[in-house]
């Protein structure tokens, strides 16, 4: 009898035209990293029924819930397919390289479907009408770079074989930490430790009525970007900035030397005011949990542009 090995899994995503149903062809093989955990789940309900004795009467099926999240490597290629699906269709130019930018606070977020594969099984599970939730990820000194995509999807549907036909494969070009960089109002952030980031599209679940048990749909709420940056305290600069209530630009980018680069531009980022404390004789640091809102000037939130060779997304 085979045993599925996480070696041999596979993940594959294909836009949809119509949400839930996936398509007949198109769909990507994406590469993915430990913590795949999109599946549907559906827990049972205890009887609250009395007079049959002490021991319990069969439970009751609850209603079946389709997320998770996806590990995947922030790269040159693949990574656009997540930002896609989390900001929406980007705007395309150049001619090689290509420039995509997308932009936050799009109504019309395209949907897609996963197909997870454990060939040995077989067992290849179909997630329709899924949509990114948010979006996670951590800049440091060294380290691999990842980002957590969390995935609301309208249900699942399991298979002997995949349906998701011949695959194209994306080249992989990853950014690693040592490519990685945090830019403040276009200067270099000086003594940063390290920084977080999670944009959020806030997904409503549509819960209605259906006798598949599937939901009818996901909708976009307000947008967030969030997260925090920690240095070592050798300046009031950030410090300054919390107490006066302004905002700064913040760009966190990673760039190849072979000219492919992610960048995600927050526009306006306003600072609380941290405690800072003395932990030790050791550097003192300080933890700004920033937020960020709409700029007047560019009219949006956010911007993430990537370039690479893929001349459409």
């Amino acid at each position: 009898m085979a045993r599925s090995l996480g070696a041999r899994a596979r993940l594959a995503l294909g836009f949809e035209t119509t949400y839930g149903t996936p398509p007949a062809s198109g769909f990507i093989r994406m590469p993915f990293a430990p913590g795949l955990t999109v599946a549907a789940e559906q827990p049972l309900l205890d009887s609250e029924l009395l007079g049959y004795g002490r021991d319990p009467l069969a439970p009751v099926k609850d209603a079946i819930t389709a997320d998770g999240d996806v590990v995947v490597p922030i790269d040159a290629e693949a990574w656009g397919h997540w930002l896609k699906a989390a900001f929406g269709v980007p705007t395309t130019s150049g001619t090689g390289p290509y420039t995509h930018e997308f932009q936050s606070g799009a109504w019309d977020l395209p949907s897609f479907a996963l197909e997870k594969g454990l060939p040995e099984v077989p067992h290849f599970a179909m997630y329709p009408g899924c949509r990114v939730n948010q979006l996670q990820w951590s800049m440091e000194r060294s380290g691999l770079v990842t980002a957590t995509v969390g995935v609301i999807a309208q249900g699942e549907d399991k298979s002997a074989a995949s349906q998701a036909g011949t695959l194209t494969e994306p080249a992989l070009r990853r950014f690693g930490s040592f490519n990685g960089s945090v830019q403040r109002d276009g200067a270099a952030l000086g003594n940063l430790v390290s920084a977080e980031i999670t944009y959020a599209n806030n997904l409503d679940r549509v819960e209605t009525l259906r006798a598949d048990g599937k939901i009818d749909g996901v909708e976009p709420g307000i947008a967030a970007l969030t997260g925090n940056v920690v240095v070592r305290f050798a300046d009031e600069t950030l410090l300054q900035q919390a107490i006066d209530g302004a905002a700064c630009e913040l760009v966190f980018g990673y760039a190849l030397p072979s000219g492919e680069s992610f960048t995600l531009t927050a526009h306006a980022v306003y600072l609380p005011r941290p405690r800072i404390g003395i932990d030790g004789p050791q550097g003192i640091q300080a933890t700004f949990d920033w937020q960020a809102a709409r700029d007047p000037g560019t009219g949006r939130m956010a911007t993430a542009t990537l370039i690479n060779d893929v001349d459409l997304y």
